[in-house]
């Protein structure tokens, strides 16, 4: 345990996650670290020493009993106060993280149904910064200072890891994210300090997107508009049995973009849904699937849905109208 000067138990910290402002990838890279950016909750770990941790959400809220998984840390860590800065993430068998599992993990505060789950659907905390070490703060240290720190305590386990950091060649790590279906990568200036709750420009993410053609078929009214005018079209790709429903997409579009949809729905409105599956939306208003738009999205959940699909543009050249 690390006992402060009055002899009593140091107590760690609450400490908000710096943050990263999204960007393209800094050029030139020689002073910066590369990262994967894994798809799952931030999550700031600490310990007083004792054998137990805490762990605390990016929004300040109490998770420890959700992950009774990362108890087993506190042990690894016993005799030293520290407090650790990362990725709550769900693993799939290729050592991707799956955002559809570990929504089921999140937001469980009935200890025995959380460790029913820890069992199915272990949690795996990705290390990828140290806040404290043997209580002695090093917000004011480098990235590069706190990494090596980090190396040194070096901690390693089933349900958590320090992934590396790869100093300069960012092409070359977006490559290797891109090949390998991941969600990401962070950019991090390895002269950056550690300022807790800002989102800072020594920081820099830059995220994967898949690009596709996705056919129209329905829509959402946008709230507070006149009658017609679409907050959000619904959207699929074609299946063995037909048009498959593949998600809601409003953000992106422009005014001028809802005006001309909302002439196009108009002309092609339909009683019944083209869809061969069930639309999970309220309110939904149907049309012909003659419309063909392109969307970009970082990856598909596992119930075949777009993950944050964001409108890029209407296809004239794809659309059929006749």
């Amino acid at each position: 345990m690390v006992p402060t000067s009055s002899g009593a138990l140091w107590s760690p910290p609450l400490i908000a996650p710096m943050l990263a402002v999204p960007g393209p990838l800094p050029v030139p890279d020689s002073d910066w670290a590369f990262e994967t950016k894994w798809d799952g909750v931030r999550c700031i770990l600490s310990t007083a020493g004792d054998g137990s941790v805490r762990l605390t959400s990016r929004a300040g809220n109490d998770i420890t009993v959700t992950y009774p998984e990362l108890q087993a840390l506190g042990s690894e860590l016993r005799g030293r106060g520290v407090v650790l800065d990362g990725e709550l993430v769900v693993l799939d068998g290729s050592g991707r993280s799956d955002f559809g599992r570990l929504q089921s993990r999140m937001g469980v505060v009935n200890a025995r149904r959380a460790s029913r789950l820890a069992l199915d659907c272990p949690a795996h905390f990705m290390i990828f910064d140290v806040l404290y070490v043997d209580g002695h703060d090093l917000l004011g240290t480098s990235y590069r200072e706190r990494r090596e720190a980090l190396s040194v305590l070096g901690p390693a386990g089933t349900h958590w890891s320090t992934p590396a950091y790869v100093q300069g060649h960012g092409t070359q790590v977006w490559d290797v994210v891109v090949r390998e279906g991941l969600e990401g990568v962070v950019a991090k200036r390895l002269s950056s300090l550690y300022t807790p709750g800002t989102r800072s420009a020594h920081w820099r993410k830059t995220k994967r997107v898949e690009t596709l053609d996705v056919v129209i078929g329905g829509w959402t009214q946008r709230r507070g508009a006149a009658p017609g005018v679409p907050g959000a079209v619904l959207v699929g790709v074609a299946g063995p049995a037909g048009l498959r429903y593949a998600g809601s997409v409003g953000s992106g579009m422009s005014e001028r973009e809802q005006s001309e949809l909302t002439a196009y729905f108009s002309v092609i409105g339909r009683a019944t849904s083209p869809f061969v599956d069930p639309v999970d939306v309220t309110g939904p208003h149907w049309v012909e699937p003659r419309l063909v738009a392109e969307v970009t999205a970082t990856e598909w959940t596992r119930a075949g849905r777009l993950r944050h699909p964001v409108w890029q543009r209407l296809r004239p050249d794809l659309t059929r109208l006749d």
